[in-house]
Parts: C-alpha cells; sequence; structure tokens
C-alpha cells in the first residue's frame, strides 16, 4: 500500500525528544484497513518511508486513534527540518 501525504513535523518530549509526522485521518483508515496483516506488536506497522531526498525504514506508531511517522535524527539533521515544518511524505506499508 503507497501513501502520500503533507505535515507538520511534530516534537514530543519524554525522557529524550523525539520527531514525528502525523499521518492525516484519511490515510489513517486506509493504514486501519492493513494494520492486522503488517502489524508485528504492540499496533506499530513497518513502513518505508520518504521525505526529500531520504528514505528509511521505521513503524508507525499508533496513537489517540491515528499514526505518527517517527523521523529519525539521520533523516531530520542533514536536511535541517524542525518542528512546525511542513514536510511531504510518500510511504509504503510493508506486508
Amino acid at each position: 500500500m503507497d501513501i502520500a501525504f503533507t505535515g507538520q513535523v511534530v516534537e514530543w518530549r519524554g525522557p529524550s525528544p523525539f520527531f514525528f509526522v502525523p499521518v492525516p485521518e484519511e490515510q489513517c483508515a486506509d493504514i486501519r484497513d492493513v494494520a492486522s496483516a503488517a502489524t508485528y506488536g504492540w499496533g506499530v506497522v513497518p513502513v518505508e518511508a520518504r521525505i526529500g531526498g531520504s528514505t528509511f525504514t521505521t513503524s508507525l506508531f499508533p496513537r489517540d486513534g491515528g499514526y505518527l511517522l517517527p523521523v529519525k535524527d539521520a533523516v531530520r539533521r542533514p536536511q535541517g527540518l524542525a518542528t512546525g515544518d511542513t514536510v511531504t511524505v510518500e510511504m509504503s506499508v510493508r506486508l
């Protein structure tokens, strides 16, 4: 399943900061349709994502009925991405 969307980088401050792009509700509904076949536990969904010129593998985190795409520092820093920046994401759910 291939998905594309635009969203803002958000920061979650826990013991260490993490950066995410929330997946819009419309795409979350599509992901929920295949999540049971893709998840490997805890509701996380493995994906391959691309932001700008960076392609990376990660897993979507379920959150408040939707999903968050973690943005690794190895992707965020070279592109100068910070909280509030708008990014275009291309993503494939790995079944």
